[in-house]
This record gives structure tokens, sequence and C-alpha cells, in this order.
């Protein structure tokens, strides 16, 4: 997590992460504005490339070399990012409204979020049709119609809607791979039947006729069937009707036409074309709110009709950086002037391609491996990245603040006050606190928002106290996740020993900065904490806030248990012959080490953070229905760490099965590539427990016994008899990488406390 040198003072904003804003993000890495934090939101952490995804159909590129990690990009920025569905934009109050959290503030807004496929406009299309529109999401569909294709038996027929350069290059393409997948299946490539459908009276209609007529002969040789005058009115269950009633059978429907604006867009009261795109003037700032820009396909531009093209949404990258600075910084944006013609390299499914500009027209494989190599340097700028320790702003990049902001901007960057004077302002916390809402419960007698010095829990009969406490500084540049995670790590110790959670206090660190920017931290990273405790039935009482120069947040979690300690689980009750369960994969330490270094895939982190937000809190009944004999959550320690502090007071030893370990996606990787969490020297101390560690050393998953993990899962010893239906019933609860890892011994059955099996 990047660490601002500056106070912030001002937020811009980018939703949607399109190849405008990918170079706008480049852009702010190499120089960034003092004072200006970036947050991007997106649903997908890769985003394709748009000129090299015919090329990934086709079989001839990877998923990682057509995507651009989005996470890891937004992290080289210094930027924060939220994995989010924006649903709409309060302009009134300057707010991005999102799916899941709470509203993020915005100085400045930009847009570039693609297009989205009008599918509503013809009957049966939204329930029939793989759509190709939005770009981001069309992997997921492209897989699975080449499964469907590879598994079904005889002919199969596939109907593309849209001839233009985007359904010309990918009807070549999807036939090219499935042609090549059939012969590898030893199954006849002729089985295959593609139809191409233009609305008009001819394909390719913005490209010379040249080109036209190149293609047409590369489709009729490919036998792809072409049918011109042929707009579709109806699709079904199994083929698509054309206006004049010409009905075509088809397996497959591939959406590439009558894309429009996203449908949130109807209802931010900007100005918008009629098909629902953003209207922007040549500064690309909105008609509407000069605060708000777009680029890409979701904007339409006065004066300019633009063609739908990513060397568009590239080209207004550098101009919308430079304006999104002049908006903060107060200075006159400059103007964009989209070219009149550009340079459009067509592949043709094979390594071939045909290359329009204006009356211009090429073709050749030399053109296509003149695009690939275009094509590939375009992906180093986003993909070979290099923490940035050079990179400084311009002499004159200055945010320009109000008289009151001023006096704040001066306070945030001067000694900070220790003890009390280090607090964060009361009206600050008030107002980031007053619209949580803790869940209320009855033996909460005082809680947070009575105006007392002291939280009143009372403790029911015959009911024991269960204490404990956890506090660390943030590993991600997202509050509200952040929020989530402390809160469900700190409850894990409860959870572990049985018990069910009943109050918490908290005590959070924020770095100084505007009053307004402060009290957006607090209250996303709090709220994000509430959902999880209020999810655990814990009441937040109470707590205390100050300023640091990191972000930070801990819980003191007060829990109940039965005083007979009935139902309670320990680390000492583990008995020879117990199987040893794990009901979530091992892997923060290295994967965020990793993140830090920029040598993490985005998607790793996203899974990691999922899994780190999954509460103990169901697993622990499980467990207890199935016997289990002793249990604690995986932690700082890590897995080894905490194998001890059972094995010890049980007086039993351990045996381990590292092929079992059940590992975070890149977690075998990262330590594979030497990078490992700054806690990991300190717990490889504990190698002195392992009996035959000369023999273990040399596997890959024996630097992750040691990883620490933050919100990890539940280590527990099972009868043996009744492990496999614990298992069973963990996955069915939802832990779904539960596994079996090893066995409890007998003291002295092994050479020393712990045995590793290579």
């Amino acid at each position: 997590m990047m660490q601002p040198a500056s106070p912030v003072l001002r937020d811009i904003v980018l939703v949607g992460g399109g190849h405008s804003h990918v170079v706008v993000l480049r852009m702010f890495a190499m120089r960034p504005l003092p004072g200006v934090r970036l947050t991007l939101i997106c649903t997908d952490t890769d985003t394709p490339y748009s000129g090299m995804l015919p090329g990934y159909i086709a079989g001839h590129y990877s998923f990682d070399e057509v995507h651009i990690d989005l996470r890891r990009l937004a992290e080289f920025a210094g930027a924060r990012y939220y994995r989010d569905e924006v649903i709409g934009i309060d302009r009134a109050e300057r707010k991005v409204l999102c799916r899941q959290r709470p509203p993020v503030s915005y100085d400045a807004l930009s847009i570039n979020i693609g297009s989205t496929p009008r599918l509503g406009q013809v009957p049966g299309a939204f329930e029939h049709a793989v759509p190709v529109k939005p770009i981001r999401r069309f992997n997921e569909r492209w897989l699975a119609l080449f499964e469907r294709v590879r598994v079904h038996a005889g002919t199969t027929t596939i109907a593309v809607v849209g001839a233009g350069a985007a359904g010309v290059e990918l009807t070549l393409a999807m036939q090219y791979r499935l042609r090549n997948e059939l012969v590898a299946l030893g199954r006849d490539p002729d089985e295959l039947r593609f139809h191409l459908f233009s609305a008009e009276a001819m394909i390719l209609p913005t490209h010379n006729a040249a080109v036209r007529r190149a293609f047409e002969s590369v489709l009729a040789q490919r036998g792809v069937s072409v049918h011109l005058d042929a707009e579709v009115s109806r699709v079904e269950a199994g083929g698509l009707q054309v206006r004049d009633g010409t009905r075509l059978p088809a397996d497959e429907i591939v959406w590439v036409t009558q894309a429009g604006g996203a449908a949130w867009l109807a209802d931010t009261g900007l100005a918008l074309d009629e098909a629902g795109f953003i209207r922007v003037t040549e500064t690309l700032q909105s008609e509407t709110d000069p605060q708000i820009f777009a680029a890409g396909d979701c904007a339409s531009m006065t004066g300019h009709a633009l063609e739908k093209a990513g060397v568009f949404a590239v080209r207004m990258g550098p101009p919308l950086a430079e304006n999104l600075r002049c908006i903060i910084t107060r200075e006159e944006p400059s103007r964009y002037r989209p070219q009149s013609r550009w340079l459009a390299l067509i592949s043709t499914g094979d390594q071939h391609a045909i290359a329009s500009r204006g009356w211009l027209f090429a073709r050749g494989d030399w053109i296509w491996r003149w695009k690939d190599w275009i094509d590939r340097r375009f992906m180093r700028n986003f993909c070979e990245l290099v923490p940035m320790s050079g990179a400084r702003p311009a002499d004159n990049d200055a945010v320009p603040l109000a008289p009151a902001e001023e006096a704040q901007a001066i306070s945030a960057i001067a000694m900070r006050c220790g003890g009390c004077g280090a607090k964060v302002g009361a009206s600050v916390l008030a107002r980031a606190l007053a619209s949580i809402r803790p869940i209320e419960r009855d033996d909460v007698l005082i809680g947070l928002h009575a105006p007392d010095d002291a939280a009143v829990v009372r403790v029911p009969p015959g009911k024991a106290m269960v204490h404990t406490v956890d506090f660390f500084r943030a590993f991600i540049d997202d509050p509200w996740v952040f929020g989530r995670i402390a809160a469900n790590h700190a409850l894990g110790d409860i959870f572990a020993m049985g018990a069910e959670a009943q109050s918490a206090t908290a005590i959070a660190t924020v770095p100084p900065g505007l009053e307004a920017k402060v009290e957006d931290t607090l209250l996303y990273m709090m709220s994000g904490a509430v959902d999880v405790l209020n999810e655990a039935g814990c009441a937040l009482v109470g707590g205390h806030t100050g300023e640091g120069s990191e972000l930070a947040l801990g819980f003191a979690i007060n829990g109940l248990i039965d005083e007979s300690l009935a139902g309670a689980l320990t680390k000492g009750g583990m008995q020879p012959g117990d199987a040893l369960i794990l009901t979530k994969p091992i892997g923060t330490g290295t994967l965020f080490a990793a993140h830090a270094r920029l040598k993490a895939r985005g998607r790793w982190i996203d899974a990691a953070l999922e899994s780190m937000q999954v509460s103990n809190r169901a697993a622990m009944p499980v467990l207890l229905a199935h016997g289990a004999t002793a249990c604690t959550d995986l932690t700082g320690f890590g897995l080894l760490g905490h194998l001890v502090e059972m094995t010890k007071p049980s007086g039993v030893d351990a045996e381990l099965d590292l092929n079992a370990l059940p590992l975070l996606d890149g977690a075998a990787e990262c330590v594979a590539a030497g990078v490992v969490s700054s806690l990991q020297p300190a717990n490889l101390r504990l190698r002195r427990a392992i009996a035959n560690q000369e023999a273990a050393i040399d596997h890959p998953n024996y630097p992750l016994i040691f990883d620490p993990q933050t919100a990890g899962g539940l280590l527990a010893s099972v009868p043996s008899d009744r492990a496999e239906a614990c298992i069973a019933a963990l996955r069915a609860a939802g832990y779904s990488q539960t596994v079996r890892i090893g066995r409890i011994l007998k003291q002295g059955a092994a050479i020393e406390p712990i045995t590793l099996l290579h």
C-alpha cells in the first residue's frame, strides 16, 4: 500500500477501467499531483485491450497477454482501487453511488465504461444471444460458448449479428480457433457453420471499397455465409429471424451491434445522445457538468461523429489526464481534436491482417506482424511496471484552496501533537459516525451513540466473558474492505473458542488531511467494519480515533460463553488419532508482500481479499457437531506457529502433509519468486520444532507454513472417523477449500513435536 506524501486535498475518481483511464493512471504515476488522490472504481480487475482481443479469441495470445491488470496498475499509480459496480451519481453531493459500499466523494469525476448491448430492442435477444459488449465481460461468455461448441455433437451453426469491423474480425477469429479445436479433438472442422448478418447493404460500411472487397473474398473462402440488408428482428431459442421474415436456425448467436450507454447514466441528469452516451465538449467535459468528464465509447463528442473504436479511447487518454489536472488546479482545460482518419489494422483470424485508412488499403502477414508489434508495445506500458521512485510533480503543480481549507492543510502538514492532541476532531468524528448503525442488543445498556465516557454491557446469568484484541495497519488502499477484514480478523479469536461475539470497541488511526477527506476515510473504514460486526451479532459500543502517518484499525472484542465452558474449544484438547483440518487456504502474507512490490496479479489479490472476508462464525457449529477436540484461528504466527501452540498444551505431536495444504491463488508463485512477508523471518525460528526439516525444506509449500495470515481460517482437530463428514459439512457451509492437512500422533511418535511429509 502506497502512503501519500502529502495530505489529501482533492479527490479524482475514475469510473471504469477502459483504455482512456489506463493511460490516465500511467500519466499520473509519471507525474503525480501533490495533494490529489486518485480512486479507480471497476467491476473487473483484468481489463482487455480491444486491439488484441481477436488474437486472443483466435488462440494467438494468452489471457494475460491481452489483459491489463487494473489493481496492479492502480497500485503503481498510487491510486486506490475499489472493485465495485457503479449504479449512479449524486451530482449535488458530488458522490458516486456504488452497489456494495457507501458513496464515494469526488472533486473531479471521469467516466470510461465503454458501451452496453441494447439487446432489449430486439425481442428474444437478451435471453438467447451472447453479447460482445461490454468487452470487459466478453471472456467469460466466449469461454462458455467455446465449451458448448466443443461438447456439441454434430453440426454447430453460429450466427454473428453485426458486420462492422468488430463483427467481421470476431467471426474470423472464432472460426479459426474453433476449427483448430475440432481438428485437435479428431472431429471434422466442417461441422462448423458461420453466418454473418449486416443490417446494411454492405459489410464494413466505414471502410473503403478495397477493404470491403478483400474481406468479402476472405469470408467467401472461409465458407462464411454473409447476409446483407438482413436486419435481425427477433431472436428465439434455436434461431433468429430477419426483417423480411426469413428465419435461420442457429445453435449460438453472437451480438456485435446496437450498443448504447449504460442504463444508470439516464438517471444522472447529464446530457446524453440518442444512444444514451454522455455528450461531451472538445475538452471531454460533460455539456451539463464541467466537473464530470467522459471518454472512450461512452462519450459522444459534440461536433464529431466518432466511430466506437479503441484508437479514439487511447488518444483521449493524454488530454483527459491533463484536463483532470487542470480542473483541480483551476487552469483552462485544453481541447482534444480527434483525427478525421485513423489507421485500422484488421486481422483475418490467422496471422494475416488488412490495413485500412481512408482510401489506403494493404494486406499481408507483415501487416499482422506490424499490428502485433504495435499492440505489444502498447501493452508493455501497462504491464511492465517498476515501482516509481523518481516521479516528481512539475514545479507549478499546486492545488488551490479556499481560506478555510488552507488553514486545515497547513495544520495537516505541520508537526502533529501527541497525546489527546492527536485525536481526530470531535465534529469530524461525529459526522463520520452519524450514519453508522451498530446492531442493537438488549445486553448493551449504554452504547456507541450515547454521550457517555464508556459503554455499559450486561453479562447474562450463567455466562462468562471472553476477551480478545487485534490491531494492524492497512495493507490495501480500500478503507471499506480493510475495515471489513480488520473486524473479521478480530472476531476470529472469539469464534475459534466457540463463543458468541457480544460487543466491540474500536481503535482507529487516520492520516491527517482536510476534514472532509479524513471524515470520508473514517466513514468508509468504519462502515465496512460495522457491516461485519452486525452480521456477527456484535455491537460496536465505542472506541478511540487518532491521527497517524498510516491508516490502521483494531478492535477489542467481548464475547460470551457458558460459564461451565460447555461448548468451548481451546488449543489444548488434541487427541492422538485426530485428523487435522484447515477451513481456508493460506498465503496472505506472501501475496500482499508481492502486491506492494507490484509482483502479484490483481486477480490473486481479489481472491485473497474475498477469502479474508469469509467469517469463521459458521464453521464453529459444524466443528462442534462433529466432535472437534481443539481449535484456533490462523493469524500472524502462520500455520506452524499456531500448530505448535496447540500441540504443546495438548501433549501430542503432529504430522503435516505439505502436499495437502490449501493455497490461495498465486501464493506458490510468490514464495517461489522469493517474496515473503516481513514477519516471515521471525516465524522461521519455529523451524526447530520440525523433526525432518532437511527432507521437507525443498518442498515448494515449505515456506508457506511460516507465512503470517490475516483473517485466516480455523485449524481444528477432529476424531479421524468423523473427519470426512466434517469436511463435507464445512464445504457445504461455504468453506469450499476445507481439507485434511495432517494427523495427531502420540507424543514421542515423531522425533520432535512436528513432522512433515514431503
